[in-house]
């Protein structure tokens, strides 16, 4: 079986921000290397400010698995989710990716706060890669299934942020995607949502 998802070496560095190329005095050399001593997450920055979110991560994913990517906050779990979502480009690496790929990293994602729920279904079904006619066939379905009716025709930043993830959620899930992208989105939804999901 050929896998759906391959992860190759994937590497990804950061500025730190606000890190300068000034010299730091005694006393801030001292510090930085007494806090650095502390720091167990094996990110922190080095001396030219810059620090690996994630380095040399190798994976495959094939059909029909599940995987969940455990770690503490801090440790580049959502920025491997963004880089196999191709929403951020990795500093080294590949990703290779067989078939349609939804992702539902951050509430709110391809949302506009002013457009009502039903203009949103439309404008995030076009987002992800769904045709108009898609989303008509399906958008009964998406609707129930994010329990919205009544506030379909209410601008969504007026909605709770269980409301606009189970919108959001109930989008990218009605896409079908082959490989579908979660990032800690469903915590806000209550438990009745989290079991349906």
């Amino acid at each position: 079986m050929l896998p759906i998802i391959q992860v190759n070496n994937i590497s990804k560095q950061y500025r730190v921000s606000g890190s300068s190329s000034v010299a730091p005095t005694l006393r801030e050399a001292l510090m930085a290397k007494l806090k650095s001593s502390f720091n167990a997450t094996g990110n922190h920055a080095n001396d030219s400010g810059l620090f690996w979110a994630v380095k040399d991560i190798s994976f495959e994913v094939n059909p029909g698995e599940v995987v969940g990517i455990v770690g503490r906050n801090g440790a580049g779990k959502s920025t491997l989710l963004k880089i196999i979502s191709r929403i951020i480009k990795p500093t080294f690496g590949e990703v290779n990716i067989y078939g349609r790929v939804g992702s539902l990293l951050e509430i709110g994602t391809g949302f506009h706060p002013d457009l009502s729920g039903r203009e949103n279904i439309f404008l995030n079904g076009a987002i992800i890669g769904m045709r108009r006619e898609e989303m008509r066939r399906k958008f009964d379905d998406i609707v129930a299934f994010a329990e919205v009716e009544r506030f379909l025709d209410t601008p969504v930043k007026y909605y709770s942020s269980g409301m606009y993830m189970r919108l959001a959620f109930a989008v990218a899930a009605h896409f079908e995607p082959e490989v579908l992208i979660l990032d800690e989105v469903l915590a806000v939804g209550d438990v009745a949502f989290q079991k349906k999901c």
